[in-house]
């Protein structure tokens, strides 16, 4: 990250790896953003030791834990933000104070016609059903995804699995799929959105899932979706309207919901065309105008508060 944004005007990185360290190096800021846990912690200590307000941005679905720090942290930020309805609600049954609901942005990713169709031309005649994630079952399911394959293999010679990213499960997922001459591993891609553009349909199987942002990027490419019922993928995939929902953890449900997609081009067509229609909520721009505002308001009640 600090490779890519070295050309920006106007920012600057600091190095705090741990909640003591930064605090002097950052200087004199209006406001703190955090982002993750230990950040969140790093916030509040800053702003205990130097009357800097911050808003901090949850991320995860699982629950915030019920500790004293934690409730400090969160009820003396400024503001606390929300990626998605299911974030929103676990934050709000904590009653530390009101939370805003924004959701992450798409990436619009960049994608070559050229490279893409090289990447079809790899698996000439079949019908790519992909998944990009982190290799990581407990997270993002590959297994039930696996598991749907091997459902689908006898009836649908045609279909092909594709699988992108790496992580720890990685080595005993591809040893699962020994075999299988359906599912082909392609470890990480610098350029998904050149492999993303191909897929004829997108399988997100996730167990656990604070939103599922990879889903707007295939929303916006034009690719329709199956995906798990949980976390906060219902605000993005809209079942029978956006995509196809299907129970987590469900091989059978899923294996049905991709053979469904593959034998009408219509239903493909349709849900793609509306996932298309939805996705001006989660432009890079809608993301940053709805902090923007965030940012303003804590500005000027600090200030106010200065002048009392």
């Amino acid at each position: 990250m600090r490779e890519r944004l070295a050309g920006v005007e106007n920012l600057a990185f600091v190095t705090a790896n741990h909640q003591l360290a930064g605090h002097g190096a950052v200087g004199k800021a209006d406001i703190v953003h955090a982002h993750e846990a230990k950040a969140v912690h790093w916030a509040c200590w800053h702003h205990m030791t130097r009357k800097v307000p911050y808003l901090l941005t949850r991320r995860v679905d699982t629950p915030v834990r019920e500790k004293l720090i934690n409730r400090l942290c969160y009820s003396r930020a400024a503001r606390r933000v929300a990626i998605s309805r299911v974030i929103q609600k676990t934050l709000d049954d904590k009653a530390w104070g009101d939370v805003d609901l924004i959701p992450s942005a798409m990436a619009s990713l960049p994608h070559s016609p050229e490279k893409t169709a090289a990447f079809r031309r790899q698996f000439s005649g079949r019908f790519l059903i992909g998944h990009a994630g982190a290799l990581v079952d407990r997270h993002k399911g590959q297994r039930v995804l696996l598991e749907a394959a091997r459902k689908l293999a006898n009836q649908y010679p045609d279909i092909h699995f594709v699988f992108f990213g790496h992580g720890d499960d990685e080595v005993a997922l591809r040893r699962e799929s020994e075999g299988m001459a359906n599912v082909t591993w392609m470890g990480f891609r610098e350029n998904i959105g050149d492999y993303l553009a191909g897929l004829d349909v997108f399988a997100f199987p996730s167990r656990n899932e604070g939103l599922g942002s990879v889903l707007l990027d295939v929303m916006d490419l034009g690719i329709p979706i199956v995906a798990s019922e949980v976390g906060g993928i219902p605000d993005i995939v809209l079942h029978e309207k956006t995509g196809l929902l299907v129970p987590s953890g469900d091989a059978d449900a899923l294996a049905e919901a991709l053979a469904k997609l593959h034998d009408s081009s219509r239903l493909r067509e349709a849900l793609s065309g509306s996932a298309r229609e939805n996705l001006a909520w989660y432009s890079a721009a809608a993301m940053a105008e709805s902090y923007l505002v965030i940012y303003k308001e804590i500005d000027n009640e600090a200030r106010s508060r200065l002048h009392v």
